[in-house]
Order: structure tokens, then C-alpha cells, then sequence
């Protein structure tokens, strides 16, 4: 698969999702804007997906089974009607999937961009990168989206000369219902949530932004006006985790999906993630795998 510089495991088409990920090897057209389905056939072939970036979006709806998600710095374990959604070139992982049932699609922004008068994330915020990605549905808002998606299944799956033109009416319709529940939840979250959760969910959300460059506690709390022993206080008691761990927690999976999917050298990883040098790398990873990096590679 071709490196292209500062991506991670990107995967460009549809039809290499669905051969790389999936391992479904049917004849897909390299350039097909949409794919909808259900969580059983889309799964069927696989128990967990690498850390990745695809270069296309993707909304699912999760009914039953076991499924978790890593959206960046958050892991979370899905429960029944979860929707959740994965803005392109988001880092997305799940290390256990089984007896998943639901429905999904994953499109690119060019298949509804003709609908569209301004930009995919102005008309549709859920797709920022830093707003709320899992949202919890009542059996009323599931029903509908589920049946949002199966009127786009069951197009996709029929001959018809109008075939495309309906798909990308009905994925819009699909957008336009998930952000009429979401504008209601998001309304609610920022009703209820408290000001030590809104603090430790800004956090996070900086911590993608900035990993890269941002290491420190105290670079992160001056950035949110308070003190490193505020911050640190208030990230533990809603995440369970320390600022510190959240931050390196981040930069580990980004470093893993380097390893596993380019062929950077130990050094030009090092040096991409901008650690001060190749020995301070080695042993960030070994503290965290009890590992060395080249012996990490060999088991992703």
C-alpha cells in the first residue's frame, strides 16, 4: 500500500476497505462514492480493525453484540443503539467485534457534494472533529434511522437508471435525520454535563489536536487557563486516567499504526513524532509494550 507523507494507514477507496479491512475480495469499483450495509456482512470476515485513517466518512448504527470504539483519545464500549460517527481521516480502532448486528455506510463527501451549499461540517457539525462522535438514541430515534438506512440499502441492492441520483437524495436524508436527533442530544449533554466534565472533554479533545507538538500537562492547562493540579485532579475523576497517560496513550497508537502500515525506519518515526531522538523513542515504546519498536512491528 503506498505511504503518503504525514497520513497513517490511509485507505483511499472504498474497494480497499472493503478488501484490506473487510477481506472481501467481490469486484468493487475503485471508484465508488458510497457503500451501505449491515454490521453482520461487514464484519463478517473480521474480529477487530487496525488503527486507521480512512479518506471518507462513515456512520454506523450499533444494535447488539460486543463492539468497542477508539475515536482518538477516547475508548469506548458500544451499547445497543449507539450511533456513532467517524469523520474522514479520524483515527479510528476497535480491538473486539462479535455477533455485531446493525447498519452502516461509508460514503465519500464528493457523492452528496451537488446538495450541498456550504462545506460537509458547516452543514452538518457532527463531522467537526471536535464535537461529540457516539450518541445514545431512544427506540423512537433508532427506529428512524434505522429505516433511513435500509431505504438506502434496498436502492443500492435494485437496477434502477435513476439509481444514483436516488442514493445520493437518501444518504442527504439520512444526514438531515441524524442531525435533527443530534442537535436534541447535544442540547442535552451540554445541559447536564458538569463543569469538570466539560474541562476533562476539552482536554481530550486538544490532546488530538496537538500530541504531535504538546507533551506536557502544564502546556495543556495553559491553554485551558487553569493549573496542572486542577487539571490533573479533574481528568482523573472523569476519565480514570491521567492527563499524562491520556497524552501518551495518543501518541502509543500513533506510533503502532506507523509501525504496522509504512515503512518508515525506527528513526524517521521517531523523528516524525518528534521525539528528541531515536533512544527516547525505543524506550517510550518499551515502556508502554515491553517491546522494542522493531520487535512491536513484527506483531502488528
Amino acid at each position: 500500500m503506498p505511504v503518503k507523507p504525514r497520513h497513517i494507514l490511509t485507505i483511499e477507496s472504498l474497494e480497499k476497505f472493503e478488501r484490506v479491512i473487510n477481506r472481501d475480495f467481490h469486484p468493487y469499483d475503485i471508484n465508488m462514492m458510497v457503500m451501505p450495509g449491515t454490521l453482520e456482512d461487514k464484519h463478517k470476515n473480521c474480529d477487530n480493525i487496525p488503527a486507521l485513517r480512512r479518506q471518507f466518512n462513515l456512520i454506523y448504527i450499533f444494535l447488539e453484540g460486543e463492539h468497542d470504539v477508539k475515536l482518538g483519545a477516547e475508548h469506548t464500549q458500544l451499547r445497543p443503539h449507539d450511533l456513532v460517527i467517524v469523520p474522514e481521516n479520524t483515527v479510528y480502532a476497535s480491538d473486539h467485534i462479535k455477533n455485531c448486528k446493525g447498519y452502516c455506510i461509508h460514503f465519500k463527501t464528493e457523492h452528496i457534494r451537488t446538495l450541498l451549499s456550504r462545506s460537509l461540517t458547516e452543514e452538518f457539525p457532527y463531522f467537526q472533529p471536535e464535537r461529540e462522535h457516539i450518541i445514545s438514541l431512544n427506540l423512537s430515534e433508532s427506529d428512524l434511522i434505522q429505516q433511513s438506512f435500509k431505504n438506502i440499502i434496498t436502492e443500492y441492492e435494485r437496477f434502477s437508471p435513476e439509481k444514483d441520483h436516488i442514493l445520493v437524495n437518501l444518504t442527504l436524508i439520512l444526514l438531515l435525520r441524524i442531525r435533527e436527533i443530534y442537535r436534541l442530544h447535544v442540547r442535552e449533554i451540554n445541559k447536564n454535563i458538569s463543569r469538570h466534565d466539560q474541562l476533562a472533554s476539552q482536554f481530550k479533545r486538544l490532546v488530538e489536536k496537538n500530541f504531535m507538538h504538546l507533551r506536557s500537562v502544564q502546556a495543556y492547562a495553559q491553554k485551558l487557563f487553569v493549573s496542572p493540579s486542577h487539571l490533573s485532579d479533574v481528568v482523573r475523576k472523569s476519565a480514570g486516567r491521567s492527563p499524562l497517560d491520556i497524552i501518551h496513550d495518543t501518541l502509543y497508537l500513533e506510533a503502532r499504526v506507523l509501525l504496522r502500515s509504512t515503512e518508515k525506519s525506527i528513526a524517521e518515526i521517531s523523528q516524525y513524532l518528534n521525539f528528541e531522538d531515536q533512544s527516547h523513542f525505543s524506550h517510550f515504546v518499551k515502556k508502554r509494550s515491553g517491546m522494542s519498536p522493531l520487535q512491536l512491528r513484527k506483531t502488528l
